[in-house]
């Protein structure tokens, strides 16, 4: 028999979270799991039903649903997941046929993005606002929107993938082009502008945690690195304001992270590139879910289109 509660994935690029929530955005257990994309998704997918399989046994129960965060693009009805940068090989996965195959309990998918804005709008920063963007920044990047009180996805669920826009001339090779705003505002990108900045002192192994341990230390070159990272990310945080005309563009990742280092300068160069009446009303903040959001909006899918929040 299921019981009222849901399981939510977040199915990230360096990390799987599985956890057990209630209808009220609480989160009572949770396992993790290093992703690993590289070894392709019916590895992933093992690991994924073994640790739904231990949450399953502690909750004593079967859950009423089962819902999804992942990166896109994605077809979110249908569930199928459509070669996301950070989980490559994923192309075309009917993930929603295949865990309702294997669950037998309703399923529901949704961008990453969509999920925090929705999370953060449901309990967190964005409460009480009708227009707000949620900024994923994390192995890749992308955005949520909620506008005038709804979730937006587009006319092809395509809505939000920010991370593919061009803020330069050239820079880290990330989301299928050089320059991209994912290439200066995503711990990937970040870490290989670095690379690409100094290659002699940083090889493949550095992340963008050792670049800000450098910075903190003092590097000079890590401070240039940041300073050209939050310039792509200040142009493109201009982008969305002017785009979209948000009360709040809300950090997540590195960006509740790095405020010193990427957002406070990023903070500048957005203030230098938006128009005054588009930034006169937009605020930046870091998702006030802090490090529980990916948990909570691993949940969303199972709120928003399943209508199971509990308020």
């Amino acid at each position: 028999m299921a019981g009222d509660w849901i399981i939510g994935l977040d199915i990230g690029g360096t990390k799987t979270a599985v956890v057990a929530g209630d209808r009220r955005g609480v989160v009572v257990h949770r396992e993790q799991f290093a992703t690993g994309p590289g070894r392709g998704f019916d590895d992933v997918f093992s690991r994924m039903l073994e640790s739904i399989a231990h949450v399953v046994a502690h909750m004593g129960t079967l859950p009423g649903a089962v819902s999804v965060s992942v990166g896109g693009p994605l077809d979110v009805l249908r569930g199928i997941v459509k070669s996301p940068p950070n989980l490559p090989g994923w192309t075309d996965i009917p993930l929603k046929e295949i865990l309702a195959r294997h669950m037998h309990v309703p399923v529901f998918v949704e961008h990453d993005g969509n999920a925090g804005a929705l999370a953060e709008w449901y309990f967190g920063a964005g409460k009480g606002f009708r227009n707000i963007v949620f900024v994923t920044m994390g192995t890749g990047f992308g955005a949520g929107l909620i506008l005038e009180g709804r979730l937006y996805r587009g006319t092809s669920d395509v809505a939000g993938e920010i991370g593919h826009v061009r803020v330069a001339e050239d820079g880290p090779d990330c989301y299928g082009k050089s320059g991209s705003l994912e290439g200066y505002g995503s711990g990937t990108g970040i870490a290989r502008l670095a690379r690409m900045m100094y290659p002699s002192l940083w090889g493949e192994g550095m992340t963008v945690i050792d670049l800000h341990e450098a910075y903190q230390a003092g590097s000079r070159e890590a401070a240039s690195v940041f300073s050209r990272a939050a310039t792509g990310l200040g142009r493109g945080l201009a982008i969305i304001a002017d785009t979209l005309n948000p009360e709040r563009i809300i950090l997540g990742g590195i960006g509740m992270r790095l405020g010193d280092a990427l957002v406070r300068p990023a903070k500048a160069v957005f203030e230098s590139e938006s128009l005054p009446e588009a930034r006169r009303v937009c605020e930046i903040v870091p998702a006030q879910l802090g490090e529980s959001i990916g948990d909570i909006a691993a949940l969303c899918a199972a709120y928003d289109q399943g209508s199971l929040l509990v308020r």
